[in-house]
């Protein structure tokens, strides 16, 4: 583990998937800031380039994906938010389960494990991952213990 900036990290992955948002007429747009942070690079950008992705790829054209960093008094809060296609509420808790895949017609796309993967990387990290899907606007939040 080392002390990260994920701001950082996200501009580096937004960088990584700039060309194919821009094909998908998708905009990617970073707010907020964020304290130090403790963690392995390389597995918290293997995460965050798995929300942005999806997002990317489940956002409605014309529409963006909007990436926030705030904190708590104790936690630092990443939120991956589009507008698109909801998740079904039903499928809301299995989406973090390998193999599983919310939308069977795209199970050529993937093997079902992206989710399971990052919800890995965030528990190592001491930390946790939950999503909502509500009114065409689907949000993953990810929570992780801040460094003094």
């Amino acid at each position: 583990f080392e002390h990260l900036n994920i701001k950082d990290e996200v501009r580096e992955v937004f960088e990584y998937y700039e060309a194919w948002a821009e094909e998908q007429n998708v905009v990617l747009s970073l707010s907020g800031d964020c304290p130090g942070l403790l963690g392995d690079k390389s597995m918290l950008r293997r995460a965050l380039s798995n929300l942005v992705s999806n997002a990317i790829d489940h956002t409605t054209q014309g529409k963006s994906v909007e990436v926030s960093l705030r904190s708590t008094d104790d936690k630092f809060l990443i939120t991956i938010e589009n507008c698109g296609k909801e998740i079904a509420a039903e499928q809301l808790p299995r989406i973090f389960d390998r193999f599983y895949q919310a939308d069977p017609s795209r199970q050529r796309q993937g093997a079902g494990l992206g989710l399971a993967i990052v919800k890995s990387i965030i528990e190592v990290h001491n930390g946790s991952i939950s999503a909502t899907s509500d009114k065409g606007i689907t949000r993953f939040e990810v929570k992780l213990p801040i460094i003094v």
